[in-house]
């Protein structure tokens, strides 16, 4: 077949691509033969052939824990700009460690589970709860009613300088400065620095090597968020294997109950396709950032029951629990801008049946 004679070539050719080899990904996570995993490969081909032309330096398909495809890409020439901003060094399987963007919420979300699970957070308290008051630009009475629950469903009310717009609890409004008062809030209730926490309740237990922490380069300092996560396809597929797996980490150990995972999917009051910092499919309407509503769900080619961590320059990773499956992209913005819709009418098409 096509995709396993080029496949083949280019592992050897570049080491980038491991489907039955003896590199370091074989050990960890076993590859099959799409084929009789029931996968139709002129339609992966079809699939893999699409995401390489958008730009995509890592695409990562695993299904009930095993890999399906996996390829990483150089950044193309015209990533000169894209590598000082957004990258820090490749990872043993030769994928790019790249700044995840917004997909880094996802990763925040379960923090935030794992800290009511330590019952260190109260996401109903207001945020002045933990950092004090004065945090936002809002009156005093106003800021005293944004819950932290406000803060992970994007309803906080606030712009993105943090000036009051709405009641706390009203309007979804995809408010990244926001969200990142998160950080600081999670700190406080724990007591421990942002990496501490995150190595300690998440990447340690979860067996993410790859994945830290890092300030953002100059030109993001303006962003309001300025601590990028840093990780690989690998890495940021372990955490949908979290999700999969119940909040159990691949040695069985639980880093978050099924509790609180669980309350990360249900739909928020404000938009139906927002969950606590994760995206749902299935809505019969989405409230999109930059306030944009469709009246689709979040991916109409995709299964329902999908759930999605989602950055800017298209960083995804889709988790779909009826299929055991997980997928991953990272890499500069798509020229597609229906980059989502794109991949699952092809995946669902080389994807088995059922």
């Amino acid at each position: 077949m096509r995709l396993f004679r080029v496949a083949l070539a280019c592992s050897l050719l570049a080491g980038g691509h491991y489907l039955f080899g003896d590199s370091p990904a074989s050990q960890e996570l076993p590859s099959v033969d799409p084929a009789k995993a029931g996968w139709t490969t002129t339609a992966l081909d079809e699939l893999t052939a699409y995401v390489q032309s958008q730009k995509t330096t890592g695409f990562l398909i695993i299904q009930d824990r095993k890999v399906i495809y996996e390829h990483n890409w150089p950044l193309p020439a015209d990533g000169a700009t894209f590598a000082p901003n957004f990258t820090h060094g490749t990872d043993a399987h030769g994928a790019l460690q790249e700044d995840v963007a917004s997909a880094q919420k996802s990763f925040v979300a379960i923090l935030a589970g794992v800290a009511i699970d330590k019952r260190l957070l109260d996401i109903s308290k207001p945020v002045s709860a933990y950092i004090g008051p004065g945090w936002s630009k809002a009156a005093p009475e106003q800021e005293k009613l944004i819950a932290v629950r406000n803060l992970l469903e994007m309803s906080s009310g606030l712009t993105e300088p943090l000036a009051y717009e709405a009641p706390a609890g009203t309007k979804f409004f995809y408010n990244t400065p926001a969200y990142a008062i998160m950080k600081p809030v999670l700190e406080k209730a724990s007591g421990l620095k942002l990496d501490d926490l995150t190595r300690l309740w998440l990447t340690e237990p979860a067996g993410m090597m790859d994945t830290l922490w890092r300030q953002r380069p100059g030109a993001f300092s303006g962003v309001g968020n300025p601590t990028g996560l840093y990780t690989t396809p690998r890495d940021m597929a372990k955490l949908g294997q979290l999700v999969l797996d119940k909040g159990k980490a691949a040695d069985g150990k639980r880093v978050i109950s099924e509790a609180q995972l669980a309350a990360l999917f249900e739909r928020s009051a404000t938009n139906p396709a927002y969950g606590r910092l994760w995206w749902l499919n299935g809505s019969t309407y989405t409230l999109r950032p930059a306030g944009i509503r469709t009246e689709t769900s979040l991916i109409p080619a995709a299964p329902p029951e999908l759930v999605a961590a989602l950055g800017a320059q298209d960083r995804k990773i889709y988790v779909v629990r009826s299929r055991k499956l997980i997928v991953v992209r990272t890499g500069q913005a798509a020229p597609d801008r229906g980059f989502d819709q794109q991949v699952w009418l092809r995946l669902m098409k080389a994807a088995p049946k059922g």
